[in-house]
């Protein structure tokens, strides 16, 4: 019997980010995927415009994933790693390290993007602490930041409902000013012209605290959840500048950016600025198995080696840090990003993504759109009295119209497969635009 016939079992499942009773209402259920499609329960191909959740960069079923992952479970299931290892977490450790920035060549394994999150702030606590430096206890978040769901990333995210339910998370966490200036920068291609100097309230910060008891700063490049929110041109690097002069390490969360999503391995490679960690997961193993990881400059695991008190330098860690399967499917993963030249890929498709987008600025209802590699972003005006609400339509009548887009209030984020085509990217945006032409 279908699932969608027994009510009791449907009402059993507490979705996550999800409008729960609206869907059991009118559920989207998915059975199958391939390529850029998923089929729906009624038979129907749905484009897929945001790989899943912004993991799936080489499309549904990769063979050569499918195949590594049903040939690891043969072989190996599972193995700890604390104290014991498998051969397969080392040479992920290797091809992974080797996209990376040059001088960080060391990688923490977790299950997600929020324990990468947690698993990076704890590694920046415990490098001033092993270095003598232990006052540098407080976090440096963004107002409008994603960092995952646990307390370390909601605590340094700035997304006011994933916060507000939550008590008063971690002490000693404050917040940069966001990015996003809608007034000077809207309709702008690619990173927009105004704002560098919101870098600067960074030393507001300082002057506030004292760099003298600040551990890190953790931002997204570009921040994804949000709505796709671009750092404006010189930001990062000016960022960059000022944690090295006041002694902070600079986290990117890269859990979104990672593994070609802008035309590059890592962000970090996309705006020619290198931070001392960079958190990554979604596209790490294509969205197939869960698995995070954290990458860190040299001089922090260098650090740790050095100054350990005891024979484990760092405690911490997951029971499923470097599952067997995660490394088969992340090995297979990163090789079919490389068979397939997918980063170059994203990026000579970032042109004709780009006018697509822009294609339905003068639509009804659009104020903003903003695009950068293969992301986008579509920004509606709210509905009188009603935030939110007219996003959320839109994402259930595209889904009728044959497309998965992913709405955060009213902004129409979109990240397709880098498989993608260009007749794809005329399809999915064309779509959209006949969407929107009849939302209300």
């Amino acid at each position: 019997m279908n699932v969608l016939d027994q009510p009791n079992t449907m009402s059993s499942f507490w979705m996550p980010f999800s409008a729960n009773r609206d869907f059991l209402r009118e559920p989207r259920m998915i059975q199958t995927a391939e390529g850029m499609y998923y089929t729906s329960s009624d038979g129907r191909k749905v484009m897929d415009g945001t790989a899943g959740l912004w993991c799936v960069n080489a499309g549904h079923r990769d063979p050569l994933i499918v195949e590594a992952v049903q040939k690891q479970v043969h072989e190996l299931d599972y193995a700890p790693n604390f104290q014991f290892s498998h051969p397969q977490a080392f040479e992920l450790s290797a091809k992974l390290t080797a996209m990376m920035p040059e001088g960080m060549s060391h990688a923490f394994f977790t299950n997600s993007g929020s324990e990468s999150v947690d698993t990076a702030l704890k590694i920046a606590l415990h490098y001033h602490r092993m270095r003598g430096d232990g006052a540098r206890t407080r976090l440096i978040g963004r107002e409008r930041g994603y960092h995952g769901t646990g307390f370390g990333g909601i605590s340094v995210g700035g997304i006011v409902k994933n916060r507000m339910h939550f008590g008063t998370l971690l002490t000693g966490v404050d917040h940069l000013r966001h990015t996003h200036d809608p007034e000077k920068n809207a309709f702008s291609r690619g990173c927009p012209e105004h704002g560098a100097e919101l870098a600067d309230d960074l030393e507001r910060l300082v002057a506030l605290h004292d760099a003298s008891t600040i551990a890190a700063v953790i931002v997204e490049p570009m921040a994804g959840s949000t709505g796709v929110l671009l750092p404006p041109k010189g930001y990062l690097q000016r960022l960059r500048e000022i944690c090295d002069r006041h002694g902070i390490l600079l986290i990117f969360d890269e859990v979104i950016t990672a593994f070609g999503r802008l035309g590059a391995a890592t962000a970090s490679e996309y705006f020619d600025v290198k931070p001392d960690i960079i958190t990554t997961a979604k596209g790490l193993t294509n969205g197939v198995i869960p698995m995070g990881a954290v990458v860190v400059s040299d001089k922090i695991y260098a650090s740790a080696m050095e100054n350990a008190d005891a024979p484990i330098e760092l405690f911490h860690g997951y029971t499923y840090s470097a599952n067997p399967v995660s490394c088969a499917a992340a090995l297979a993963t990163l090789e079919s990003y490389k068979q397939n030249d997918l980063f170059r890929r994203a990026a000579l498709l970032s042109g004709p993504w780009e006018d697509q987008l822009h294609s339905l600025r003068d639509l009804p209802n659009v104020i903003d759109i903003r695009n950068l590699g293969l992301v986008g972003a579509v920004e509606l005006a709210p509905r009188e009295g009603a935030p939110g609400a007219r996003g959320y339509d839109a994402m259930k009548r595209a889904w009728d119209a044959g497309i998965m887009i992913r709405v955060t209030g009213d902004i129409i984020a979109l990240s397709p497969p880098l498989i993608i085509s260009e007749p794809e990217i005329t399809t999915l945006c064309q779509t959209l635009g006949e969407v929107l032409v009849d939302l209300p």
